[in-house]
């Protein structure tokens, strides 16, 4: 064997094992996003939620105990290192994404909602709502939000 393969073989091996503690810890992207490979069903959604940095780690978790009571059986996938949710056949309705000082939820169908969602958006129906770290949690509102969300078709992402 020569010396080059010998070397490529360990730099595999390292990267593997850094791979599998990267699995173990996700990595924090720009803004405290948490880096959580894509996948569908509510395990990668807890693993991102997990690793959600600080107070935003409280907001996901309400988000999403608050997705659940408002859509049972909500289909749930990580795309594009943030949490989806939909009804299943129908698309995505709902996102959420950290950013340094706040967790932006995102609407997709947001200018059908009543009333409006605050954030406006460069794509047309999508509307969103920033959650920053004193900000009041009005959870009958956004109850309210993903109740009518559901209820609209989803984005097929």
């Amino acid at each position: 064997m020569s010396r080059k393969s010998t070397r490529v073989t360990r730099q595999s091996t390292t990267r593997k094992a850094t791979g599998s503690e990267a699995a173990a810890t996700p990595r924090l992207l720009s803004g405290g996003n948490p880096q959580i490979a894509k996948g569908d069903g509510d395990r990668p959604v807890q693993a991102y939620i997990a690793a959600m940095p600080g107070w935003k780690r409280d907001i996901g978790r309400r988000l999403d105990k608050l997705i659940e009571r408002s859509v049972p059986g909500v289909h749930k996938a990580v795309k594009w290192n943030s949490p989806f949710y939909g009804v299943e056949g129908q698309g995505w309705f709902l996102s959420f994404h950290c950013f340094t000082r706040y967790v932006k939820v995102a609407f997709f169908r947001g200018t059908s909602l009543r009333p409006i969602p605050p954030g406006a958006s460069k794509s047309g129906d999508t509307r969103y709502l920033d959650i920053h770290e004193d900000d009041a949690f009005d959870e009958a509102q956004v109850a309210a939000w993903v109740t009518q969300a559901s209820r609209l078709p989803g984005e097929r992402l």
